[in-house]
């Protein structure tokens, strides 16, 4: 367990943290920012997904700087991305910040490309995450966070940053998705 690897389990550990900001019967009051009203509760979860997103980029960061890339960091890093991710986007359909439809279409998307990877780590490869993977997962962040901050400070401006952000992560969902199955597509084509 390098620190690459304690960094993403630590990713992992703020999971439920955020969880219990975010559902918890907290009542801390609303935080007015202009003419919009945010609950605290939401600007604190939303503060701790973004802490547990960016040890995204610095375990990878020392995994590639100290040459600590492993095969159980290539297991848990998008593992961890995916938690993070789904969790976020559950809670959003819950306090109606995000069309289900669309969480539904990332969420499986993940759940597919996770099949994928199970199915290539029973031929023994371990699949990293690609450019659009990584890409994909920051637009993700991105727009998860401007919709926990209920679109701030961009609402000040009547500016839809949040949606747009949305779509923009649903665009990359789904052509890393094909991405990964297209270059993968062997594994199937070539099963018994």
């Amino acid at each position: 367990m390098n620190l690459p690897n304690r960094i993403t389990v630590s990713r992992i550990m703020l999971i439920p943290i955020f969880m219990i900001v975010m559902l918890g019967d907290f009542n801390w009051g609303n935080w007015s920012v202009g003419e919009e009203v945010i609950p605290v509760k939401h600007v604190v979860g939303a503060l701790f997904f973004i802490l547990a997103s960016t040890t995204d980029w610095i375990d990878g960061y020392y995994a590639r700087k100290l040459g600590l890339v492993t095969n159980l960091g290539k297991f848990l890093d998008p593992l961890a991305d995916k938690l993070l991710v789904s969790s976020a986007l559950i809670i959003l359909v819950e306090i109606g910040a995000a069309p289900s439809w669309i969480v539904i279409l990332i969420i499986s998307r993940e759940f597919a490309v996770t099949g994928l990877r199970l199915v290539l780590a029973g031929e023994g490869e371990v699949v990293a995450a690609n450019m659009l993977g990584k890409i994909k997962t920051w637009t993700q962040i991105v727009a998860i966070s401007a919709l926990l901050l209920h679109n701030i400070p961009f609402e000040w401006i009547s500016f839809p940053f949040a949606d747009i952000a949305l779509w923009v992560a649903l665009f990359f969902t789904i052509l890393s998705g094909w991405d990964y199955f297209m270059k993968n597509k062997h594994a199937f084509v070539n099963s018994k």
